[in-house]
């Protein structure tokens, strides 16, 4: 038997006591009973070293590398590196937080040197089992991702990117208004001109280009996505070997893209869920929205589309750059504690305003050789309504509000027809 804790983003700033705080412990203590634990390393262990990027993941997610001894110290053993967060602080700051990860011997995926080693699995080996992971992400700016060595010329340190095609359809008479659109603005003849000086290339039959979105006629208007063949190809590659390679195969997806409504995964992110386990993975762990979507059995195993946040102290980064202070519109002389509370107009927008953000789940995983056994759910709360500095921490929820969350969950996860029984403040998958 082999069990397997699973968790979602970890934004860890502050000191987690797993071992002493008697509000979390219970908690810990079932992710340290498991022969392995995995989260996604949500903030950049780098000490505050590196550049501050222009462009970040929202906050620059810089943290002090000893939230590696802390998650350690809680039960976490596997750790997913590919987020928006990734290049906050430049590729300096992503070589020092690999370097804290690797003279720590952990097991961690998704980002790298360069595209090779980001898209390589990493192995956890345990008495009981060798555990393969794969990790990647699908929200990032373009130059986020790893970019792949030649013979002559090294790779670009970043993520594994999963790129999603993205293709608007539209009807005849929208497509006219796009068209004419492009033309009176200038943007077509642009574009003909880079293709002219060998800058850009022909457009695909049937699509039309227009600012960076491309268009196609379709029978109603909608937002078309699929996971891009030649990242999936990669990937699929790399979650092959971990099936071979060891026991149970893992595969991580951040990925902040949604379809309808926030909660629903966007139509690629089922696609390359469904690929990958077609492909050998046992089990797909989805995060990024920092709220819940839910749980699909495909084939036997589980997808969990995203796990919200496990451990959110985004308001309590210490340092933040120039760049943090112009993209909130607000003065230097706020620390940034102030700076976030200003942001949320005290708590009335934003994270703090809505409850999704603050109760989770934490799956935990029973396989017998590498048949899924069991699924047990344990509804968990982030502490909504303590102090800022206080809340945050996971701990196990009860009574009311644990049912509350198993039933909100058993909502999302119907959707993809997983059932859930629950009885005493848990939950298990009807397999």
């Amino acid at each position: 038997m082999i069990t397997l804790a699973l968790t979602g983003d970890s934004i860890l700033q502050r000191r987690l006591l797993s071992t002493s705080d008697p509000v979390i412990k219970p908690l810990f203590d079932l992710i340290r009973g498991c022969d392995a634990a995995f989260t996604n390393l949500e903030v950049l262990p780098n000490d505050y070293v590196g550049d501050p990027a222009f462009d970040s993941g929202g906050s620059h997610f810089g943290a002090p590398a000893w939230v590696l001894d802390d998650l350690i110290e809680a039960g976490f053993g596997m750790f997913a590196t590919a987020t928006n967060h990734t290049l906050d602080y430049s590729i300096k700051g992503l070589e020092y937080a690999l370097d804290q990860l690797d003279k720590r011997g952990l097991c961690h995926a998704g980002a790298g040197r360069h595209l090779e080693e980001a898209r390589r699995a990493a192995y956890l080996t345990t008495p009981n089992a060798t555990i393969g992971m794969v990790a990647c992400g699908s929200t990032y700016t373009k130059g986020q991702e790893a970019a792949r060595q030649t013979h002559a010329m090294q790779g670009r340190p970043g993520l594994n990117p999963l790129w999603p095609d993205s293709t608007y359809e539209v009807t005849a008479d929208q497509m006219t208004v796009v068209q004419e659109m492009a033309t009176e603005l200038g943007l077509e003849k642009f574009r003909q001109l880079r293709i002219g000086t060998g800058f850009a290339f022909e457009a695909p039959e049937g699509i039309f280009p227009f600012n960076g979105m491309n268009f196609r006629l379709g029978d109603k208007t909608r937002h078309v996505r699929h996971p891009n063949a030649k990242d999936l190809a990669a990937i699929i590659r790399w979650v092959e070997e971990a099936k071979l390679a060891s026991d149970i195969a893992v595969v991580s997806i951040h990925a902040h893209e949604h379809a309808t409504e926030k909660d629903e995964p966007a139509d690629f992110i089922i696609e390359f869920a469904h690929a990958v386990i077609d492909a050998g993975a046992d089990v797909v762990v989805g995060h990024g929205p920092h709220l819940l979507r839910g749980l699909e059995l495909y084939k036997g195993k589980p997808i969990f589309y995203s796990l919200g946040n496990f451990i959110g102290q985004n308001e309590m980064v210490q340092i933040l750059p120039g760049e943090s202070y112009d993209r909130f519109r607000v003065g230097d002389e706020l620390t940034p504690t102030k700076l976030y509370k200003q942001r949320t107009q005290d708590d009335q927008k934003g994270f703090p305003s809505d409850l999704r953000y603050w109760q989770t789940v934490v799956p935990i995983c029973r396989f017998e050789g590498d048949d899924l056994a069991e699924v047990t759910i344990y509804p968990v709360s982030l502490g909504l309504g303590e102090k800022r500095h206080r809340r945050g921490r996971p701990r196990l929820a009860s009574g009311q509000e644990a049912d509350s969350i198993l039933k909100n969950y058993a909502v999302l996860s119907d959707r993809y027809h997983t059932s859930l029984s629950i009885q005493q403040d848990i939950a298990t998958v009807l397999i």
